[in-house]
């Protein structure tokens, strides 16, 4: 039986790695280090400063801020 595919957020980090050229853990500390910042505060920086696209931009913040605690 396959596995499950990747789905959320998650489904685009290969294409993020690969494009971006840092791991998504990096990313996702980028984003951590700019905290307390509304979502779409996040999104902005990653494509102002990083030149990441919506979606990708996206997709880290969603996944980073899910997992904060």
């Amino acid at each position: 039986m396959a596995s499950e595919p990747v789905k959320g957020p998650a489904s685009y980090f290969p294409s993020i790695e690969k494009k971006y050229g840092k791991p998504i853990a990096e990313w996702q500390q980028i984003v951590r280090d700019r905290l307390p910042a509304k979502h779409m505060e996040l999104v902005a920086m990653l494509k102002d400063e990083h030149g990441m696209g919506h979606g990708h931009a996206n997709a880290v913040v969603a996944h980073a801020l899910s997992e904060k605690g």
